[in-house]
């Protein structure tokens, strides 16, 4: 998340900026759980009334919106990854308070219940507006969907432990729309180079899903894994738990890295016995992120995961 304009970069906004990322880091690591304006609030260090204006300023939906559409969302991801589970068992677990309460929201938000849901088809529009949005019509074949047991690359997947990770990032909202992920990733190295911290384990990673999620709310973190932060202004600290992630290695262009996660969910995933935890997935760049320029990529897809009811 970034204040754009110069003569709104003050201390305050920045500070503005920061809790609020802590209040939306809240949210994400906590859609179980019952959430409470006051909760949030306190988290932020702002009175209710008050973060209610800031959060709407800031993230562009009131702050019943944005948890609500979370909800649904980890859901669908849900739904796609795990068909076998119960409506009641996903609904409870992204922190609706009985399948009923789900379903009703689920109407509301979608024109249908989750049982009527034509998730397949939804998914493709949502793959077709991105393309759409990143791709000039002459290149946007390329990013077409790798279908289901594809594997032109011959990807294989490792598994590896990660410890626990904390992490200095900059959010950036809309991160699809022009330069700002690479210009969030250039103000992150500057500040890292100032403190010696520049040569670091680079990550970038998404809360969403954007064959679910409409590609102008996707947001995109750059990381920087320290040994320790403070928050400040727009630099961000979040921290990882140690976990287990399914990591393919990339080294090409941005098509061979969505045929990579295509396999990776489409093909590996399905017959695994493995599923995706409430952790976004992580790209760790070996070096410097865009160190080769947009055209070519060098990193680690890292996807966290968890046995399964088979496994």
């Amino acid at each position: 998340m970034r204040i754009d304009s110069d003569s709104s970069r003050t201390a305050t906004a920045l500070d503005y900026v920061e809790r609020v990322n802590r209040a939306i880091d809240f949210i994400l690591q906590n859609l179980e759980r019952p959430m409470q304006l006051e909760d949030i609030a306190s988290v932020a260090c702002f009175s209710p009334c008050h973060f209610h204006r800031v959060f709407r300023g800031l993230v562009g939906e009131t702050l019943n919106q944005f948890v609500k559409r979370v909800r649904l969302e980890r859901a669908l991801a849900a739904m796609t990854h795990e068909p076998s589970r119960s409506v009641t068992d996903i609904a409870l677990a992204c922190g609706f308070g009985s399948s009923s309460d789900f379903s009703r929201s689920f109407k509301q938000r979608y024109g249908v219940s989750p049982s009527g849901f034509d998730l397949e088809t939804f998914r493709k529009e949502r793959r077709r507006d991105w393309q759409e949005a990143i791709a000039d019509p002459a290149h946007r074949h390329l990013l077409d969907g790798l279908q289901p047991g594809e594997n032109p690359d011959g990807f294989e997947v490792r598994f590896v432990r990660i410890p626990r990770r904390v992490v200095a990032y900059i959010r950036v909202l809309n991160s699809y729309t022009g330069s700002g992920v690479v210009d969030a990733c250039h103000r992150l190295v500057e500040w890292a180079e100032l403190r010696g911290l520049a040569d670091g384990q680079w990550l970038g990673y998404m809360w969403d899903d954007p064959e679910i999620v409409p590609h102008e709310q996707c947001r995109y973190d750059v990381g920087l894994v320290v040994d320790h932060v403070e928050p400040d202004g727009e630099i961000g600290r979040i921290e990882f738990p140690e976990m287990t992630v399914a990591e393919l290695e990339i080294r090409g262009a941005i098509d061979l890295e969505m045929r990579a996660l295509d396999w990776l969910f489409k093909t590996w995933l399905p017959s695994s016995g493995y599923v995706p935890t409430d952790q976004p997935g992580f790209e760790a760049w070996l070096g410097r992120p865009f160190a080769h320029g947009m055209q070519h990529f060098e990193l680690l897809l890292q996807l966290p995961v968890a046995p399964g009811a088979r496994a």
